[in-house]
């Protein structure tokens, strides 16, 4: 089974740069959206958003030209939900989820807090609502793949100027040590397992899945790795392989392919 997760930055834009003629030679079972920045109004009607053999679906935040998430799905769930209980986040379009029988997919963005103080108040506000949510998800014996835009790089290895952000917000200590907690590195205890790092430990600059659009990031890959999947450990053994796609560009972000043998 192939998860694909892309935030796009804008679907529509994201689709006139090529995405879904891109997709069809992916041979994808989900692909996954961030930052769908636009609201179903806006995609009905339009084939692009419904291509043929998928079945598209949609969290839009309910501010116009913002966050949002979608999930497109060969096969059709057997339930969908897009309410986490919080209504900070779910009028903000930060969760999708479908179910087939025990497991769930999740398309999945986390707030960013780089726009100023106010921002990153309301992404700590998430990162303290979500904690207990990803505990239940991990508790409640199902599989789960919850994979999107984290706003957050883990390590040093996860981006390439960690020197100079280490007070900039997606790396700050408190943001880190959360993401310690939800893979249990602290306390050490048996957590949430990040796909890619599961293959692939050690990896730094392939593994970089966003490049500012200031200077020449993307052109001297100065990126940082602050797109996952994360997945439940009972689905740990199922990983087969992991990669970042870099050879087109649909937005600022790349998008992040997992296997899984399902």
């Amino acid at each position: 089974m192939r998860v694909i997760s892309l935030n796009a930055n804008g679907i529509r834009s994201a689709a006139r740069k090529g995405l879904f003629d891109w997709l069809p030679e992916q041979k994808a079972d989900f692909l996954c959206i961030q930052e769908v920045k636009a609201q179903l109004s806006d995609l009905e009607g339009d084939e692009t958003f419904s291509p043929k053999g998928w079945h598209a679906h949609f969290s839009c935040a309910r501010k116009k030209g913002y966050a949002g998430v979608a999930i497109f799905a060969k096969k059709k769930p057997d339930a969908v939900l897009d309410k986490l209980g919080a209504a900070e986040f779910d009028e903000e379009g930060r969760y999708l989820e479908l179910r087939y029988g025990d497991l769930s997919v999740v398309s999945l963005y986390l707030p960013s807090g780089s726009s100023g103080p106010e921002r990153q108040a309301s992404k700590d506000r998430f990162l303290a609502f979500f904690r207990p949510v990803l505990q239940a998800w991990l508790a409640s014996g199902r599989r789960y793949i919850v994979v999107g835009d984290w706003n957050i790089a883990h390590r040093n290895i996860d981006l390439k100027n960690w020197r100079s952000n280490q007070k900039n917000s997606g790396f700050l200590p408190h943001e880190r040590a959360w993401v310690d907690a939800v893979l249990g590195v602290e306390p050490r205890s048996e957590g949430w397992v990040d796909a890619y790092r599961h293959l692939h430990p050690d990896t730094e600059g392939a593994a970089y899945t966003w490049w500012s659009n200031r200077g020449q990031a993307w052109a001297n890959n100065v990126g940082w790795r602050i797109d996952y999947q994360l997945v439940t450990p009972n689905l740990r053994d199922a990983i087969k392989t992991a990669a970042v796609w870099k050879d087109s560009r649909f937005s600022d972000h790349a998008p992040l392919t997992l296997d899984y043998k399902l």
